[in-house]
């Protein structure tokens, strides 16, 4: 399943629901868990928040077996060893400290508050002139109660909200193949993305085909939802590549949706979490674990760059990780869960 990071900032939350305002400083990503069972970092150029630990020395790794595969190609680096993963806890609200760090690519969610202070055009380019592409990350699978979206979708389509996911309160999985879902929330997400001149999206919850509640699914199978969201990820790759051509789709977990036809074709890359450790510092054994891995080295192979994240604090399992990544030719970042830090990049 799909783990989300709220814990730090519950509280802000609560006061968010007090004033009606944003829900400032609260984001979340996904750790696909089981996909066959249902389907960042402190900053390294500038002082860290006072909650937040100091950067360690990066880890070493065994040399590289081979090169990462190339990015389309675009103004900025063709190749990507490293990256970084931060949705919230941006010092100042800025994304300086990810401009002056040591890495190809960035992932930021669109807004700093992960409400509606989006982050600008001069900000992302001020990253890109730093040598980095940068990603927007959205959900396109689910909604969380913070989020712009969620009143009016609540007040005016409350008929698209499913269940609510158990693990993290507040937040619903949705019926992502209405037409509404299309026109109230993801085009506009995608839209604010290629405004702000973001270098591509990831696009988070792709795994709600397996998690979504029977009752909701309108009489769809697993087989049939998982259609319709590969189907989602091709229309937001053509909407947003008939405005940007080499603008980046990049969808994290859920690589079996390769399976389905127009998936391949219509993604740049993919973003894979836990592939060799669970949230945190435990070894990924479980069978699920390889048949992510099989699935992320077909696409990988299919000429797919690969985003990989692991959560690790042991300087060894930190090491192995590193290791993986080179011998299997994936951009790798090892981090923490609450993705609120930059950790330093492999060596």
């Amino acid at each position: 399943m799909t783990r989300r990071r709220r814990g730090i900032v519950l509280a802000a939350v609560i006061v968010v629901a007090a004033l009606a305002v944003s829900g400032i400083l609260v984001t979340r990503t996904g750790t696909d868990r089981a996909p066959a069972a249902a389907g960042s970092p402190t900053p390294v150029a500038s002082p860290p928040p006072a909650s937040s630990p100091p950067v360690s020395a990066p880890a070493s790794a065994p040399a590289a077996s081979a090169a990462p595969l190339p990015l389309p190609s675009r103004s900025g680096p063709g190749r990507i060893s490293s990256w970084a993963y931060q949705l919230q806890g941006y010092a100042g609200g800025r994304l300086d400290h990810i401009a002056a760090g040591p890495y190809q690519l960035a992932v930021v969610d669109l807004a700093r508050d992960a409400h509606t202070d989006y982050f600008r055009a001069d900000e992302i380019r001020t990253v890109q002139r730093a040598g980095k592409r940068v990603l927007a990350y959205f959900e396109i699978g689910s909604i969380e109660d913070f989020r712009p979206e969620y009143p009016a979708l609540r007040r005016d389509a409350a008929d698209l909200i499913a269940n609510e996911w158990a693990d993290w309160p507040g937040e619903h999985f949705v019926r992502y193949w209405d037409e509404r879902w299309w026109e109230r929330v993801v085009r506009g997400r995608v839209d604010q993305a290629l405004r702000a001149g973001f270098d591509g999206v990831y696009l988070d919850t792709p795994l709600a085909y397996e998690q979504i509640d029977p009752g909701y699914a309108q009489g769809r199978d697993r087989a049939a939802l998982g259609r319709e969201m590969a189907a989602l990820i091709a229309r937001i790759s053509a909407y947003a590549k008939a405005e940007q051509p080499e603008f980046l789709i990049v969808p994290q977990n859920s690589p079996e949706l390769r399976r389905h036809p127009g998936y391949t074709a219509a993604i740049d890359g993919i973003a894979m979490e836990e592939l060799f450790f669970l949230a945190t510092d435990e070894p990924c054994t479980q069978d699920w674990c390889a048949e992510n891995l099989a699935d992320t080295r077909a696409l990988r192979d299919a000429g797919k760059f690969v985003l990989s994240v692991d959560y690790a604090t042991r300087p060894a399992d930190i090491r192995s990780a590193c290791g993986r990544y080179r011998t299997e030719r994936f951009a790798g970042t090892v981090t923490v869960l609450e993705l609120d830090r930059l950790t330093p990049p492999c060596s």
